[in-house]
């Protein structure tokens, strides 16, 4: 309660973690000798310095600077724009494909940047006017890409799903594979709603008129240019099989995606028209970013790199295809790298307040009462996760998506634990629902972003140069309800089937743990040692008498020859 005034007060997370972790500390080291159930003394403070130390040592939580500094960098190098007007263009000329192309889009930017501001900024930049443009209804428009935005949220390299993963002691990697699934699924919930509203309320999204089309036609260029490359993919599988094994797949999708990069580029340069510009265009705009998202999670899902690795070639890739496109300055490095150690600053501060906040917790067995009330819920493990569930979505009115990963998922992690519930699991349906947290009016931080971007007041639209009216808040916060219901849908699909998550751990190699054996040989003539004169068979070794001193009385046996007395064993061994 007291940490809740902090908040509604004014004050920074960090520093109102603490001030209420040192002001209860006082009062707890004063109450103990009157409590058995207080255990606070000031020593204790002792240990603060290697607690934060713990925190600032951290190597997972490095994936987080990575990973911005790449998602702002992308976003400088205009590869949004490249993609929306592309993507835009493919879909256009079917009934709410400019909706399809924010979502689509939205999806690629999560893969890539994993940062929502990023996502939400300059999708409105771009698509809100264009689709104002053409007819969308405003709050439509207005949801799709708010909700599109958020799905750097879920879709790996998130940040929350870095930092869940640190706050719940599970692998990063597990969790991305985990959340990689459910993730595509709630993209394809978003368009399935899309479809609806298309037959529901036929002329909220029209289709792009043949005059903006600019890139013209050209489906059928593409369909045939996608299956020459997949032949090529193919046959490059059945080549690299016999010596790469499993890997030839993923190789030869590879060289099937280069040859067809390759060709595009050559036909656009060379003018051969072989393919239409649509195709063309197409090709030569999303094969960049596809190959950046598998340096990034397919390094990460094949184990040839941890996440904080990819995160680094991550950031690496960003800037080469930002010199690619020739938009890579000093003033693009400089804000990339102000808004990551911003950001980066952020974390390590509401981390260090955490720590302080939960020595007092657990000094006053804070965490003991919370694992009993949440794991006494009726209803069992099923009791536990309504119950969770709702004050996460209730919480995420007030709080973002770190505040409740660093105070409230530590608190739940242990009830989840001792329920037999899996953490990563756990932690992906968590994510799903904090997911909401920035879409939750009126304080969700997408539809700030959002508001931030959209036009306020009438202004000429520069195409055709007709008055277009603002976007009101309003409409921005009644676009996003129907994605703030989708996601809620998607945390009762993940409960219902957590085969979406646990595929994280594989098919298993099928050992049933009942039936393993163990047989330990016995001394008596099981081990044979060549003797080389000394005891264990090793040459001038630990000189131990020859024979089984599991037998008979354990006095020496006389050797052939003469007779020799017993060996003392009251004093080590000689190595001499």
């Amino acid at each position: 309660m007291s940490l809740i005034v902090f908040l509604l007060l004014g004050y920074p997370v960090a520093f109102a973690l603490a001030a209420n972790g040192l002001l209860f500390f006082i009062i707890g080291v004063e109450l103990a000798p009157l409590s058995d159930s207080i255990n606070l003394s000031w020593p204790l403070l002792n240990a603060m310095p290697e607690r934060l130390w713990g925190v600032m040592s951290n190597d997972t939580l490095l994936a987080i600077p990575f990973f911005t500094f790449m998602g702002i960098v992308l976003e400088k190098s205009g590869m949004a724009e490249d993609l929306l007007d592309t993507i835009g263009q493919l879909f256009g000329p079917i009934r709410g494909g400019l909706a399809y192309a924010v979502i689509f889009v939205g999806a690629l930017l999560a893969a890539t940047t994993g940062v929502v501001a990023a996502s939400v900024i300059a999708m409105g930049l771009i698509s809100l006017p264009i689709m104002l443009r053409y007819g969308y209804d405003r709050s439509i428009a207005s949801g799709v890409i708010a909700a599109s935005g958020t799905l750097a949220q879920i879709i790996p390299p998130s940040l929350v799903l870095i930092v869940l993963a640190d706050q719940l002691g599970r692998s990063v990697g597990d969790m991305y594979a985990g959340a990689l699934i459910p993730g595509l699924v709630l993209t394809g919930l978003y368009m399935l709603y899309i479809l609806l509203m298309t037959f529901l309320r036929r002329d909220s999204m029209p289709a792009l008129p043949l005059e903006a089309r600019s890139l013209g036609s050209g489906v059928t260029s593409l369909a045939i240019a996608l299956a020459v490359a997949a032949g090529f993919a193919y046959a490059a599988h059945i080549y690299l099989y016999p010596t790469q094994g499993e890997n030839a797949d993923i190789l030869g999708g590879t060289v099937g995606v280069l040859f067809i990069y390759i060709v595009a580029v050559a036909d656009k340069t060379l003018n051969i028209n072989m393919m239409s510009r649509l195709a063309q265009q197409v090709i030569i705009v999303l094969i960049p970013p596809l190959a950046l998202i598998f340096l990034v999670l397919g390094t990460i899902f094949l184990g040839i790199a941890t996440p904080t690795e990819g995160g680094a070639m991550g950031a690496v890739g960003a800037l080469v295809m930002a010199a690619a496109k020739g938009r890579l300055t000093m003033d693009v490095v400089r804000s990339a790298l102000t808004a990551t150690t911003r950001l980066s600053s952020f974390v390590l501060f509401i981390l260090i307040g955490a720590r302080v906040f939960s020595l007092t917790f657990y000094g006053v067995n804070g965490h003991l009462w919370v694992e009993h009330l949440l794991v006494s819920l009726p209803g069992g493990e099923t009791g536990f996760l309504i119950a969770v569930n709702v004050l996460v979505f209730f919480l995420a009115f007030f709080l973002d998506f770190f505040e409740l990963a660093f105070i409230i998922v530590p608190l739940l992690a242990p009830a989840a634990d001792k329920l037999g519930i899996d953490l990563i699991w756990f932690g992906v349906l968590l994510g799903i629902n904090m997911q909401t947290s920035f879409m939750h009016p009126p304080f969700g931080f997408a539809l700030f972003y959002l508001r931030s971007v959209a036009a306020k007041v009438p202004y000429l639209d520069k195409v055709t140069g007709k008055k277009m009216q603002p976007v009101t808040t309003g409409q921005i916060y009644w676009g996003a309800v129907p994605f703030v219901g989708i996601q809620i849908v998607m945390v009762g699909l993940t409960i219902l089937f957590p085969g979406m998550v646990m595929h994280y751990k594989g098919e298993g190699s099928g050992v049933d743990p009942a039936t393993i054996k163990i047989e330990v040989p016995g001394f008596g003539g099981g081990l044979t040692l060549p003797d080389n004169g000394g005891g264990l068979g090793l040459p001038g070794g630990l000189q131990l008498p020859a024979g089984n001193p599991l037998e008979g009385s354990g006095e020496q046996k006389p050797a052939e020859g003469g007779e020799k007395p017993a060996t003392d064993l009251s004093s080590p061994p000689s190595f001499n």
